[in-house]
């Protein structure tokens, strides 16, 4: 499980040093990939692999269905974290989420999301308020 928010940054050659707390789990190997939010997710490979047995068996006669899974798949990247940790984010995936040297990295429980600051704190600005609601409304008995 991943929980917490961490203030890591890129080096020059786009590589992010995970969290210590995220390595053991996302040793094996691991999925980034666009998340909504335009912010990365990355998945542990076991994870991913899971999660994409659903999204596979979907009707790809809906069109809906191949739009997500192509943007997806195109946007994801295998990657191994180094000895030290660390793991390549490539330059399209940096640029899809607006990352620069500064980022916010995020547990959200079965995946890590890696953030731009600005926009991080202009989510979970807005975000702050409504929190206390949105349990009743989206797991409802919670």
């Amino acid at each position: 499980m991943f929980l917490g928010t961490h203030t890591p940054k890129l080096d020059d050659k786009g590589r992010l040093i995970l969290p210590a707390k995220f390595r053991e789990e996302l040793a094996e190997g691991l999925v980034i990939t666009r998340a909504q939010d335009r912010c990365l997710a990355i998945y542990p490979m076991s994870t991913f692999v899971e999660m994409t047995k659903s999204i596979s068996a979907a009707p790809t006669s809906v069109k809906q269905v191949r739009d997500f899974q192509r943007m997806l798949a195109a946007g994801a990247s295998d990657e191994t974290p180094d000895k030290q940790g660390r793991i390549t984010i490539p330059q399209q995936l940096r640029g899809y989420a607006g990352l620069e040297t500064n980022v916010v990295v995020v547990g959200a429980i079965n995946r890590v999301e890696v953030w731009n600051t600005s926009a991080w704190e202009e989510y979970s600005g807005a975000q702050e308020s409504a929190f206390a609601e949105m349990n009743e409304e989206v797991f409802p008995g919670m």
